[in-house]
């Protein structure tokens, strides 16, 4: 009886499981072709009359003046170059500026030049992807913002081919499947990372893992569930992707762990704009009374600002039982927001409380000119984030000419900080006390051994010129136009 019950209740389950998915597959398949038949109006024949091959880039913050936008602007021109047919379309939330001067400020931030003009589509739903709209359960809210807003943009405009240029992964089966298009993605960071998992797991008091979950072990079980549930579905829509770049070792080994699709990743290292960098003179070191040492970072809780005063004043004290040069911390930095603001006069008074006040200064939101000024005056490159992904001011740091000192983690461990036919880079350290003990190493020896490790670093950064970016760039996305 009980299985005649059973049977009774499975059969019409199933069933009905059968026809809802089949009316699933209908519903997606008449979307797809509608999308389709949407394309052909949305987008004419050009003067030959064929239909011209569109490249959409989905960047909704294209105008923020950072390195992911650096990257977007050369990999445009990159393709203006290699294809002449193409027309590049990035769809963008920056409604408070005109193409024209977005296109302008990439002139002007990274001196890129395109040589075809861009058709930009105007996002309204960008609200949709801020980390702010999501107090809780943030990876997953912007996730799924995020399919809202590219729904958004696939009805604006189909394109042939689709990359996903910020680390919204979950767009990629969107303009796949019921866009139609082939599509690629260069990964930044990943939204999710094993190194996450194990910081949830493991307990750790994180600026991304409050106290108030890790004191609770229930709270820190059920953030680990999500955590493993989240990571399950972002491999699913990124191993959807044709082509995937990532942008360092570091980044390629988590991607590989979580998409598990070796076949078409490859690292693309970022391009640098090391060629300014390289410019200034490097010149043996004049002064012998003061040395600097120098942190390019912007003012965000991940870059550890706490961590290099500390580690300065902790040399600093040390320094100050004999007679060696003066020392001085320039600490320089954007600001994004008020938050950021707050974050520099939280670290003004560390600086106090430690007795550094007058050895450290802050230089917020500065020229590029007086940048490259610090920089060439810098004894040492200071650099504090744990597992950075790449590392664009290490770089930056190495081709100016200043020994540097990283995290030893992420990108700085694996792609840039390591020796160059054979020869020493730079130093890496993990915490306040090696941190001290590596500057005070570096300010120990000669003059001309420092010149030698500043030569080896910036003879190494040729491998993140433009020049190379657009080589693996182009070999990584000539799939794409098979």
């Amino acid at each position: 009886a009980c299985f005649r019950l059973l049977g009774s209740l499975l059969i019409p389950a199933l069933f009905l499981s059968g026809i809802l998915c089949v009316c699933l597959v209908v519903l997606l398949w008449g979307i797809r072709l509608w999308i389709q038949q949407r394309k052909k109006q949305l987008i004419s024949a050009g003067k030959d009359g064929n239909r011209p091959l569109v490249v959409a880039f989905f960047h909704p913050y294209c105008n923020a003046g950072g390195g992911g936008e650096r990257v977007l602007w050369c990999a445009i021109r990159t393709l203006q170059k290699k294809y002449r047919d193409v027309t590049c379309v990035v769809y963008t939330g920056d409604r408070d500026a005109t193409g024209e001067e977005i296109v302008e400020g990439a002139f002007r931030r990274f001196n890129i030049k395109l040589t075809h003009p861009v058709k930009f589509v105007f996002l309204e739903k960008r609200y949709l992807v801020e980390a702010s709209l999501y107090p809780h359960f943030t990876l997953l809210g912007q996730s799924l913002g995020s399919v809202f807003l590219g729904w958004e943009a696939l009805l604006k405009c189909v394109p042939d081919i689709y990359i996903d240029s910020m680390g919204y992964a979950f767009t990629l089966p969107l303009f796949k499947y019921l866009g139609g298009c082939r599509v690629g993605c260069y990964v930044h960071y990943p939204t999710i990372s094993t190194d996450m998992l194990s910081v949830v797991r493991n307990q750790d008091t994180r600026f991304n893992n409050a106290a108030f979950i890790t004191e609770n072990p229930l709270f820190s079980k059920m953030k680990l569930v999500y955590y493993y549930l989240f990571a399950f579905t972002y491999g699913l829509v990124g191993s959807c992707s044709d082509v995937i770049m990532v942008n360092s070792s570091w980044t390629l080994n988590h991607i590989l762990s979580l998409w598990r699709a070796g076949a078409c990743t490859s690292v693309v290292y970022p391009p640098c704009d090391v060629q300014t960098f390289l410019d200034i003179p490097l010149e043996e070191e004049k002064s012998t009374t003061e040395h600097s040492i120098v942190s390019v970072s912007q003012f965000r809780p991940e870059k550890d600002h706490p961590l290099q005063i500390r580690a300065f004043a902790k040399l600093l004290k040390e320094k100050r039982l004999g007679q060696q040069p003066s020392l001085k911390l320039t600490l320089i930095g954007g600001c994004r927001n008020q938050q950021d603001e707050e974050r520099v006069n939280n670290l003004k008074r560390l600086c106090e409380e430690l007795g550094v006040g007058n050895d450290v200064t802050f230089r917020v939101n500065i020229p590029f000119e007086e940048l490259k000024r610090h920089l060439a005056e810098a004894t040492i490159g200071l650099h504090t984030m744990w597992n950075e992904h790449f590392g664009i001011g290490v770089v930056e740091c190495m081709a100016a000419g200043t020994v540097v000192l990283a995290h030893n983690s992420g990108g700085p461990k694996l792609d840039i900080v390591v020796p160059y036919e054979g020869q020493i880079t730079g130093f890496l350290a993990e915490n306040e006390d090696s941190y001290a003990e590596t500057m005070a190493y570096i300010l120990s020896l000669s003059p001309d051994k420092r010149l030698e490790i500043r030569e080896n670093a910036r003879r190494s950064v040729h491998r993140f010129s433009d020049q190379h970016f657009e080589e693996t760039f182009l070999l990584s996305v000539e799939q794409l136009f098979k």
